[in-house]
C-alpha cells in the first residue's frame, strides 16, 4: 500500500502542524496550503481525503520500485499537495516543478527540512508528472467536498442550524484557443491518441505504433477544414459548389475521427486487461463523449444546416468551466 506521509521526520524538519503561514497574506499560497494544513491536523478529515486518493492512485511502496511501472511510488500527502498547488494555482508543471524544489514553505509542507536538503529532496520534473497527473480536478472536486463539510461543522452551532454566508462574484478570463466545433474536435482525439498510445507502450502493445503519424494524418485534415471559407461570390453556382467543396471536407474530417474513435475504443477494452488505475479510464471515457458530441454538432451544423443551441456548446476541453461572455 502507498504510504501516506513518512511518519519520522528528517532531522530539522518542521512538524506540518506547526508551519506558520502568514494569515494576511492575500496571495493564493499560503490560503491553499492552510486548507492543507487543517486536513493533515484534523484526523477524521484527513482519514476520508485519503481514502478518496487510495480509490485511484497506483499502490506501491514508497522508496521501491513499482512493480508495474518500475518507478518509485510518491507519499500520498506530496501527491495531495502538489495536485492541490497544480490545480488550485491552475499552473503547469514546470511550475509546479519549481514551486516543489524551490518555494520554502511548500518545501515545508512536503515534509523537507529546507536546509539540510540534497540532490535526493529535489523532485525530477518527469516524477511529478507521472504521480501528479492522477490528481485530476473530479479528485479534487470529492475532496473539495469533504472540506467543506467539515468546514460547515466549524462553523454551525449544530448540523441542523442553516448556514449564512456572504459571497462576491466575478469574471475571470481563462486562457483558451479560440473555440470552435471542428477544432475541440482535434483537442479530443488528439488527447485519446495520447493516452492510449503511451498506456499500450508500457503494455508493450504495438497497436498505436504509428500514432504519431496517424495525429499528423488527422491534423493535415483539421487544416483542410479550417481553411475553408464559405463563397461570397454572386453567383448562386458558384456558392453552391464552395458550400459542397466545404461539406465534403467536412464529412473527410469526420469519417477519419470515427474510424480512430472506433480503434480506440476496441484498444481500451485491451488496456483493462493492464490493471491500469481508474482515472485513466475515467479521462478516456470523458474524451471519447467530448469527441462524439462534436461529431454530433459539425454533422448538425455543416450537413444539415442546423443551429446548434448555445446551451449545448463547450468552449474548452481542458477549461471546462469556461463561460462565454459578453461585456458591454
Amino acid at each position: 500500500m502507498r504510504q501516506i506521509i513518512d511518519p519520522q521526520l528528517q532531522f530539522g524538519a518542521q512538524d506540518i502542524a506547526a508551519i506558520a503561514l502568514d494569515p494576511k497574506s492575500r496571495d493564493d499560497i499560503p490560503q491553499l496550503l492552510r486548507g492543507l494544513q487543517h486536513i493533515y491536523t484534523t484526523p477524521d478529515l484527513r482519514a476520508r481525503v485519503f481514502a478518496i486518493l487510495e480509490e485511484v492512485i497506483r499502490v506501491g511502496r514508497h522508496g521501491k520500485a513499482d512493480a508495474f511501472t518500475g518507478r518509485p511510488g510518491m507519499e500520498q500527502w506530496k501527491i495531495l499537495v502538489l495536485g492541490v498547488v497544480r490545480l488550485g494555482l491552475n499552473a503547469d508543471y514546470d511550475r509546479v516543478h519549481e514551486l516543489a524544489n524551490a518555494h520554502k514553505t511548500i518545501r515545508q509542507m512536503l515534509g523537507h527540512t529546507g536546509w539540510a536538503d540534497g540532490e535526493e529532496d529535489l523532485y525530477q520534473l518527469q516524477t511529478i508528472k507521472d504521480n501528479v497527473r492522477l490528481f485530476s480536478p473530479e479528485l479534487l472536486d470529492r475532496i473539495n467536498r469533504e472540506v467543506v463539510a467539515a468546514g460547515h461543522q466549524l462553523v454551525k452551532k449544530s448540523p441542523a442550524a442553516p448556514l449564512h454566508v456572504r459571497v462576491d462574484s466575478f469574471v475571470v478570463e481563462t486562457d483558451v484557443h479560440y473555440p470552435t466545433d471542428i477544432n475541440l474536435l482535434w483537442d479530443a482525439i488528439r488527447k485519446l491518441i495520447e493516452i492510449v498510445a503511451g498506456l499500450c507502450a508500457e503494455l508493450g502493445i504495438t497497436e498505436w505504433r504509428q500514432s504519431a503519424y496517424q495525429l499528423r494524418q488527422f491534423k493535415k485534415l483539421y487544416r483542410q477544414v479550417q481553411r475553408l471559407k464559405h463563397s461570397t461570390a454572386k453567383d448562386p453556382d458558384k456558392r453552391a459548389a464552395k458550400q459542397e467543396d466545404v461539406r465534403a471536407a467536412h464529412r473527410t474530417y469526420l469519417e477519419q475521427a470515427e474510424a480512430l474513435l472506433a480503434r480506440v475504443r476496441a484498444t481500451r477494452v485491451q488496456l483493462v486487461l493492464g490493471k491500469f488505475p481508474a482515472v485513466l479510464f475515467e479521462e478516456i471515457d470523458l474524451y471519447l463523449s467530448d469527441a462524439e458530441r462534436q461529431i454530433d454538432q459539425i454533422r448538425r451544423r455543416v450537413l444539415w444546416a442546423q443551429t446548434i443551441p448555445h446551451e449545448e456548446k463547450v468552449f474548452s476541453l481542458f477549461e471546462r468551466e469556461t463561460e462565454w461572455t459578453s461585456l458591454r
